[in-house]
């Protein structure tokens, strides 16, 4: 078993700069045994490509937040990949948020995502702290930054945030986590590329540098999309919807169509500099590692 405190803990920005391209993977804690086992089958296969690292999300609402904790402890000591660790302000107290910190610590973990979360109502009802916790994602920025030697990366939102006014609002939302002390940030899933383009161009037309990592899912299944954007309030890139619509019928060729399109938003991305790609897995690595696969040959 690999010894997580005896082993380098690379930074995430590091990574990113690195000469080959940072490829990533994202989980989230399994709620069952049986979807604990296909969790660690993904991890496994994962593991076989060395990615740059990998991420354990919280549940809506901060719902899975003990189970977060422990499966990406469990990939830290377990696994020789580099994790990072999702932390969000929704129903945590500052003084919880400090011991979460500490345990992400004690396991070995460094590289941490800090999200200010959904409204614990879900998407369309109003954020309300925590009356002894924080408002605003670069204020846990700020904390964590505080509690030790962390490299801290943030949330992006190419299509613009559900709460905000404007790309530009969204934009110098970005800038502030940035100089409260983050120095990555990844975005939700992006089906739009000129999105994320217009997006990366305006923190960059601020003077802040900050690598900006576009999220990529593959669609294996009709329906997938709409139901990611009825959870964060996503719009969907027209083209997307219709290519996806237009084999609706045939499991397979809604599949091999998603591979397809999710490759070919990864090339032009890595052609236009993305920094990474941040692969959402929805635990089944299967379709990311075909993407990946004909990114690499």
């Amino acid at each position: 078993m690999p010894d997580a405190s005896a082993r380098p803990h690379p930074s995430i920005p590091d990574l990113l700069h690195a000469p080959d391209t940072a490829f990533s993977f994202e989980f989230f804690p399994p709620k069952d045994d049986a979807s604990e086992a296909i969790l660690w089958d993904s991890i496994r296969r994962v593991e076989r490509i060395r990615p740059s690292f990998v991420s354990v999300t919280y549940g809506a609402g901060g719902s899975t937040r003990d189970r977060t904790v422990r499966v990406t402890s469990r990939i830290e000591h377990e696994t020789t990949l580099t994790t990072m660790a999702h932390l969000t302000c929704v129903g945590s107290s500052t003084t919880e948020l400090r011991q979460i910190v500490g345990q992400y610590a004690g396991a070995g973990i460094r590289n941490i995502l800090a999200l200010r979360g959904d409204p614990a109502g879900g998407l369309g009802t109003p954020w309300t702290p925590h009356p002894e916790g924080l408002d605003h994602a670069d204020q846990l920025v700020g904390l964590i930054r505080e509690l030790g030697e962390f490299t801290v990366g943030v949330a992006a939102f190419p299509d613009k945030h559900p709460e905000s006014g404007s790309l530009e609002d969204d934009a110098q939302v970005l800038i502030r986590k940035a100089q409260a002390g983050a120095s990555f940030a990844i975005t939700q899933m992006v089906t739009d590329v000129d999105a994320y383009l217009r997006l990366r161009d305006l923190v960059a037309a601020s003077g802040r540098s900050i690598p900006i990592v576009p999220g990529l899912m593959p669609v294996t299944a009709y329906g997938q999309l709409q139901r990611m954007t009825e959870l964060n309030g996503q719009p969907l890139a027209a083209e997307v919807v219709e290519r996806i619509e237009a084999v609706k019928n045939d499991k397979s060729a809604v599949r091999e169509v998603g591979i397809q399109i999710c490759t070919e938003h990864a090339q032009r991305l890595l052609a236009e500099g993305a920094p990474g790609l941040h692969f959402i897995t929805m635990n089944r690595s299967t379709a990311t590692l075909e993407v990946h696969r004909n990114l690499v040959g």
